[in-house]
């Protein structure tokens, strides 16, 4: 079987369930204003046999309270790959997860939420830094699956038993916060800025303690992304797009960042979509780069 490594439409995922293929299904349904809403969207409605999975408590690094410079101080032995409000786990608690609900080497993983491939996207980008390349967003999220006459369950699915997933070499880029610094506004990299054009202006700012945008950063909210049909814009369109938003720069330098990591994936997943290659990801994002005060900020 050849395996799905960007999206899938839900009659090619109702295809592969119907097949007996190797599959794991994860629902990761979150919202940030309302943390337990994903688990409640999930109870009420899932894809047979999906895995919910939890952006702060499956997808994200346990840390504590801010510490005396703004940043977030882990209690874990292992420390978190990433800053910011979301946190990598590492590698090795990542591959721990996968293995306690069953995720072996040889599955295809499909992701899907109910938030436009906001929160899913991150599960998808997690699989390939493990190493792990057979993994898809399901294109249009619950809402294509049910549009396609897809069944749902409610309430809890029946546990799997442990596997043990093996690490493999990264697929996918993790840039820092210091890569970001050392190359900022220099012609090797470009920062590709995923949230909303008020918060990259720092007109306004809900979340993190600084508002603005790191220097010369290029702003694609990762909402235009996605069609009135609520599926990612079909190749060329999202080729299009990019093209004219990195106006000749080179697509193998772009950083993709947003608020704390998570929604910047959504622009990453339509660059390799239109055929533009894989780029890196700052998973620290805003969040981690305006906690040192001793980084620059810009505005407008």
């Amino acid at each position: 079987m050849t395996p799905y490594t960007t999206l899938i439409s839900a009659p090619d995922l109702q295809a592969l369930i119907a097949s007996g293929a190797p599959l794991m299904v994860f629902d990761c349904s979150f919202d940030l204003m309302q943390p337990t809403a994903g688990a409640q969207q999930y109870a009420q409605a899932h894809i047979p046999g999906a895995v919910y999975a939890d952006l702060n408590n499956d997808l994200s690094a346990k840390h504590g309270a801010p510490g005396a410079t703004g940043t977030l101080t882990a209690q874990e032995a292992d420390q978190p790959a990433s800053g910011g409000r979301h946190p990598l786990p590492s590698r090795e608690r990542f591959a721990m997860w996968l293995s306690s609900v069953g995720f072996a080497n040889g599955m295809q993983a499909v992701v899907y939420d109910r938030q436009g491939a906001n929160y899913c996207g991150r599960l998808w980008w997690m699989l390939k830094w493990a190493g792990h390349d057979a993994v898809a967003a399901l294109d249009g999220g619950l809402q294509a699956w049910q549009a396609n006459g897809g069944a749902v369950n409610s309430g809890d699915e029946p546990a799997h038993f442990q596997s043990n997933f093996r690490l493999g070499e990264p697929l996918r880029q993790l840039a820092t916060a210091s890569d970001v610094l050392a190359r900022l506004q220099q012609p090797g990299q470009t920062v590709i800025d995923a949230r909303a054009g008020a918060r990259y202006r720092g007109e306004v700012e809900p979340l993190d303690p600084v508002a603005g945008h790191i220097p010369g950063a290029l702003n694609r909210p990762f909402a235009e992304n996605i069609g009135t049909d609520g599926r990612f814009k079909p190749a060329a369109v999202l080729r299009a797009e990019f093209d004219a938003l990195l106006a000749g720069r080179n697509p193998a330098t772009v950083v993709h960042q947003c608020g704390s990591g998570v929604s910047a994936v959504p622009n990453l997943l339509a660059m390799e979509v239109a055929g533009l290659g894989t780029t890196a990801l700052f998973a620290g994002s805003w969040s981690e780069w305006c906690s040192d005060p001793t980084r620059p900020v810009e505005k407008g």
